[in-house]
């Protein structure tokens, strides 16, 4: 006897249309359109959180990826606009193995097709998301294409050669707000919050302990910003290569040379680095999904994190300036620093992890302790 469910409703039908992925090594795997019919390019990545795919979707760092989930099942919860970490889909592109038409959630907007469809973007799923996750994981970071209208695989592979490489791209400039706003008016502390692609959570977990956040485009000065008179300075995540944004590292400097409270995270890590003299580099593979495990290195603690970055830290190119306070246990790179003399810190992951492990959100707490001082 079957179990029906009242709350499973369909809600769309997905397509039926070929699809190809062409990695740009010429690899390349057949599956089934979703969304949109169409082609999309960007460099390949993979996710291998558990849960939380439309945050993930709307996350700006992700601009200009093509993205993996490595979970088993994408659309069975559905779409609710109150999840989105931005105002629109953030990737060039999905890939995954059993895409779901229908929602569970009674309180889900929309199905996650229907909201493709809307925003105009284009998937590939019925592949083996494994086999292409190894293969990424062994040939490293790489560009690659979806298409559903192009079926020659001689064809697409001739035009992923032509994607420019994520390397030396500078990308925040394509999501940051471009104007400034208020949240929270009143609150105890004013943070000057630098948009470099900012997820909608950074704003709330400063909103939740009470923070006034005035949210100022990535390419404000810092004498814009400190004509607000903050008490702090918020630099927020983003996507692109942090070595191609000298105008964000020249901010940095001058909020360093004033001696601000500041505190950065992912992309503002990055930029905080680069302000005293460090430099970064590109990984082979990057890390991104919520079970990424970092120790704290001034207590000796560990905590999971959520994480999603292309480029790290050189510790070796440490001038002395920065103490590094934390280290990723899968492969030692540096997952936060802090500057010396100076009250400004770091992380490489996201404390503010929606969804994902709350572990590290003793950050905002720190950087809150550190305004009121």
């Amino acid at each position: 006897m079957g179990y029906f469910c009242p709350n499973l409703r369909i809600v769309s039908v997905i397509n039926l249309q070929k699809a190809y992925l062409v990695l740009e090594d010429g690899t390349f795997f057949e599956g089934k359109a979703i969304g949109k019919i169409g082609t999309t390019s960007g460099e390949i990545a993979f996710n291998t959180g558990m849960t939380g795919y439309q945050e993930v979707f709307t996350d700006p760092s992700y601009f200009g990826q093509i993205l993996i989930m490595t979970m088993d099942h994408i659309g069975n919860y559905g779409v609710r606009n109150e999840d989105a970490e931005s105002g629109s889909i953030k990737i060039a592109g999905l890939v995954c193995k059993n895409y779901s038409p229908m929602h569970s959630r009674t309180m889900a907007n929309s199905s996650l097709n229907d909201y493709f469809i809307e925003h105009g973007f284009t998937g590939i799923s019925d592949v083996d998301t494994r086999q292409i996750v190894k293969h990424i994981r062994d040939a490293g970071a790489m560009n690659a294409i979806i298409s559903s209208e192009i079926l020659d695989v001689e064809v697409l592979t001739r035009m992923v050669k032509e994607v420019p490489s994520m390397e030396g791209l500078e990308l925040s400039s394509k999501v940051w707000s471009k104007e400034s706003y208020e949240v929270n008016e009143g609150g105890a502390n004013k943070v000057a919050l630098l948009d470099l692609g900012s997820k909608k959570n950074i704003i709330d977990c400063l909103v939740e302990r009470g923070c006034h956040v005035k949210v100022f485009p990535g390419d404000t000065s810092y004498a814009v910003m400190k004509a607000w008179n903050p008490d702090g300075y918020m630099i927020s995540n983003g996507p692109g290569d942090p070595s191609a944004m000298p105008y964000a590292v020249n901010t940095l400097k001058d909020i360093l040379d004033a001696n601000e409270k500041m505190f950065g995270i992912c992309l503002g890590s990055q930029i905080l680095a680069q302000a005293v003299g460090m430099k970064t580099f590109k990984l082979h593979s990057g890390h991104r999904g919520q079970n990424h495990p970092v120790q704290n290195l001034l207590t000796g603690k560990s905590e999971m994190t959520s994480q999603n970055h292309g480029f790290a830290i050189d510790p070796e190119s440490n001038t002395g300036k920065a103490e590094i306070t934390h280290i990723n246990l899968n492969d030692n790179t540096v997952e936060g620093i802090r500057i010396k003399d100076k009250n400004a810190f770091a992380v490489q992951y996201h404390p503010e992890a929606s969804p994902g492990p709350h572990d590290s959100r003793y950050l905002f707490d720190d950087f809150v302790a550190m305004m009121s001082k």
